[in-house]
């Protein structure tokens, strides 16, 4: 079996890590200083997803089934190596609209929602205009 990357898959970690070496790692410690003082979210935090949105690095999970529909068509095998890069910063992945509990509640209303609760719940969060939740009992 041939592992290595496609060169969709090579493009979007070079995007990806030149994004993350240039725009999130140097702001590590602007957002320790925000949390220290109590600041939640961090103030970058929104300038950085718009900035990730604008780049194309955004909702790079959601493996559309189709051209129409919303995320990157990637596998989860394509997507793993953008997941690790994302991993480097525990907070990164939510700039990139990636983050858990979001992308598997994305998952679900993607596939199995009602076109209702499409509107309601999965393009606000596809947009980044709202955050879900998971609880198990």
């Amino acid at each position: 079996m041939d592992f290595a990357y496609s060169p969709k898959v090579e493009a979007l970690r070079a995007k990806l890590g030149a994004f993350m070496d240039g725009h999130v790692v140097p702001r590590l410690a602007e957002w320790q200083r925000e949390v220290d003082a109590g600041a939640w979210p961090p103030s970058m935090i929104e300038r950085l997803k718009r900035q990730a949105r604008a780049e194309g690095l955004w909702n790079l999970f959601l493996p559309g089934l189709h051209e129409d529909e919303p995320g990157t068509r990637l596998t989860n095998l394509e997507y793993a190596p953008l997941a690790e890069i994302m991993g480097r910063v525990f907070w990164a992945s939510e700039i990139f609209n990636c983050s858990a509990p979001d992308t598997g509640n994305m998952e679900l209303l993607h596939l199995f929602a009602t076109p209702e609760q499409r509107e309601a719940w999965l393009v606000p969060l596809l947009h980044g205009e709202i955050r879900s939740c998971f609880a198990m009992t």
